[in-house]
């Protein structure tokens, strides 16, 4: 793996307290192997070369210990928005294992964007870590079915395998659920697909789904996802240039029904979806170091 040379690992982020309660974020790396069709991080604002081999980041736990060691607000770091922190590459070079141990040793909270079942291997941080902080891990399913899964996010494991994994997890203590995002038109949106996620979200234990109900297109991601449907989908770039031309959001045309029935099936199960019940759900109170101490 390629490593590129990174002057700092942590940063604030902005809008945490709107987004999953997030404090802070980190990338370890840069690129992403799973080959999912619609990736927004392909788009040419982020500046990532070659996206689909990931690039490590140089001294990236020395230059982690040495942020988290500066912290005053012990609060939650989020990983793995632009890049999924468990590629392959993490099987060999365990940035994010070596990530969560100094989560952990600092008593830092973690929120957790993935779609590999790699991330069971670390269970154990993960547990570590929740005992004294707050925990939240998101699975982006975007589908119910396999083989479906199989075309759009062709490089990572299965949507059955994320199921299992989110049930995994939750009988462990851990806050999981779902991010069904993006909601690809003409493609994820059927209602009765919808409504199978929900009932297997309930199944697997899944705490909380959460969605935009529709999807990005912008440059270079644009130009991707469009080879794509040519070569699995024929037919439908047409369709889309038809509906969307060369707007940035894409909604299904019956976007509102379609939520109604996410929505109405997760009252069903008790699942929640608006972003200020799944952070008021999954945050708790938590001691300042002195508390700890004396404990």
């Amino acid at each position: 793996m390629e490593f590129v040379k990174a002057k700092t690992i942590l940063s604030k982020e902005k809008y945490g307290s709107e987004w999953y309660g997030i404090d802070y974020k980190m990338n370890l790396y840069r690129g992403c192997s799973h080959g999912c069709i619609y990736c927004d991080s392909r788009s040419n604002c982020y500046h990532i070369d070659n996206f689909d081999f990931p690039k490590g980041k140089e001294n990236a736990l020395l230059i982690l210990e040495k942020e988290l060691s500066k912290k005053t607000d012990h609060g939650v770091v989020g990983i793995g928005s632009m890049s999924d922190t468990y590629n392959p590459n993490e099987i060999e070079y365990e940035q994010t294992r070596g990530a969560l141990k100094l989560l952990s040793k600092y008593n830092f909270g973690v929120s957790i964007d993935t779609k590999s079942d790699l991330i069971l291997r670390d269970l154990d941080l993960l547990k570590e870590i929740n005992s004294k902080n707050n925990v939240i891990i998101k699975f982006t399913i975007t589908t119910p079915s396999d083989e479906l899964s199989k075309i759009i996010e062709p490089h990572v494991c299965v949507s059955s395998k994320r199921f299992e994994a989110i049930k995994t997890l939750t009988d462990n203590g851990i806050f999981a659920g779902i991010m069904m995002n993006p909601v690809l038109p003409f493609i994820t949106d059927k209602e009765e697909d919808i409504v199978k996620l929900v009932r297997l979200a309930h199944e697997c234990g899944a705490k909380f789904i959460h969605t935009y109900m529709g999807m990005t297109l912008r440059e270079n991601q644009r130009d991707y996802y469009y080879e794509r449907l040519d070569k699995y989908f024929p037919g439908l770039k047409e369709k889309y240039i038809q509906c969307y031309g060369d707007r940035y959001n894409c909604m299904p045309l019956n976007y509102k029904k379609l939520y109604k029935v996410f929505t109405d099936e997760c009252d069903k199960y008790g699942i929640l979806y608006n972003m200020k019940d799944i952070i008021k759900a999954y945050k708790k109170e938590i001691k300042d170091n002195e508390q700890m101490a004396l404990f």
